[in-house]
């Protein structure tokens, strides 16, 4: 009789501690798997203008270490005096109420109230306790809110404001990749995580896609129709050996050469480019391309070409701005001779090289106005 094959091996699991320190490379028993979401933006990256905007405790370590780009470091002889410093946020150890109940009461936890940079749908949180290992929580937990404006700390904690839990209360590992995946279907503004009952998080991301405010944007009349904090998307990139093509639609200029794309050598006769998808379908007045911070690596020509999704011939491709020679650590302005409608844009760079920003200024039509609004309205809980 033929014996059953084994069932397939369970996902792998984060929860439990993790080994003490013991020298070295501290990332080499480090524990994470790939997911579903990390390929979306992060809607909590300090850059967009995201910021942790209280906890109730961060006695080791800052709150504000959270949404520090980047992985966390760590220093194994770094003390302050409080302790260890660590790269993260980290609260006191709780203690229970009296001698004869020592330990924390069950719902007892510490909690950091974020705010993301570009509110939007949540599809995946990785809750990242690199270097955190003794002393990560035993439990996180994750809730979402959505309220307009600048809301206060006090605003946040008011007893009217509706939390939805995006993670239940889970186990995770400490020196690990906790990721969870989100199907909420809604517009939020903020996030509290929760760790219970205490402990240390190096890091929270927060993946997702961008929902702009359609009152904002219209508003503005002119508006960046491929920035990601509108809702521009990068679709595809022909290579992101050095740098992702994503910072080419972060906000502001460039800080550093790693802050924006750039393409490994070339040693054929091709190019390089990146394809975008614009915030909506929207008519193009004028371009930015910027090569800041890229001096002996800079791209050596540029051309932009859009289409239309909802034209006759919705796959094919206009050329707007010509191959035009770019200089070095330089903001390139082009003011198009005629408005272009388009849904999509594409950025060609030859030979390769790299470029810091991309800007596409315009404004929505007044169907796209209309979807936005529709949108927006839809994913508003």
């Amino acid at each position: 009789m033929t014996q059953a094959p084994p069932p397939p091996a369970p996902p792998p699991s984060f929860t439990g501690a993790a080994r003490p320190y013991g020298g070295g490379d501290p990332y080499a028993d480090y524990r994470a798997a790939p997911f579903p979401f990390t390929h979306l933006v992060d809607l909590a990256d300090r850059r967009l203008g995201a910021g942790v905007v209280a906890a109730n405790d961060e006695f080791f370590a800052e709150r504000e270490n959270l949404l520090v780009p980047g992985p966390a470091v760590f220093d194994p002889e770094r003390f302050g005096h409080k302790g260890k410093i660590m790269d993260g946020w980290e609260t006191r150890r709780r203690r229970g109420t009296d001698a004869g109940r020592p330990h924390p009461a069950e719902d007892d936890h510490d909690w950091a109230l974020i705010r993301l940079g570009a509110p939007g749908v949540v599809h995946g949180v990785v809750v990242d306790t690199a270097h955190f290992r003794g002393n990560h929580p035993q439990a996180v937990s994750v809730e979402a809110t959505s309220l307009p404006g600048s809301p206060s700390p006090e605003d946040l904690l008011a007893d009217t404001v509706k939390w939805t839990t995006l993670v239940p209360r889970t186990p995770v590992g400490g020196h690990a990749a906790n990721g969870f995946v989100v199907d909420a279907g809604q517009r939020f503004t903020h996030l509290r995580l929760n760790q219970h009952p205490d402990g240390g998080v190096a890091r929270l991301r927060v993946y997702g896609e961008v929902a702009p405010d359609p009152a904002w944007l219209a508003a503005l009349g002119t508006v960046d129709l491929v920035a990601l904090e509108n809702g521009g998307v990068v679709e595809d990139a022909s290579d992101r050996f050095y740098s992702p093509p994503e910072h080419t639609v972060h906000p502001g200029r460039s800080r550093q050469m790693d802050d924006g794309w750039e393409t490994r050598r070339r040693r054929d006769l091709g190019h390089d480019w990146i394809r975008y998808r614009l915030v909506g379908r929207g008519g193009v007045r004028a371009v930015e391309i910027d090569t800041a911070y890229l001096k002996g690596n800079a791209a050596g020509w540029a051309a932009l070409s859009v289409r239309d999704a909802e034209s006759a011939e919705p796959d094919a491709w206009t050329e707007v701005l010509p191959r035009t020679r770019l200089q070095p650590d330089t903001n390139h302005r082009f003011v198009l001779d005629a408005t272009v409608v388009a849904t999509h844009a594409r950025v060609d760079i030859f030979p390769d090289g790299g470029i810091s920003r991309l800007r596409l200024y315009g404004s929505l039509t007044e169907e796209a106005t209309t979807h936005l609004k529709t949108h927006h309205h839809n994913l508003t809980p």
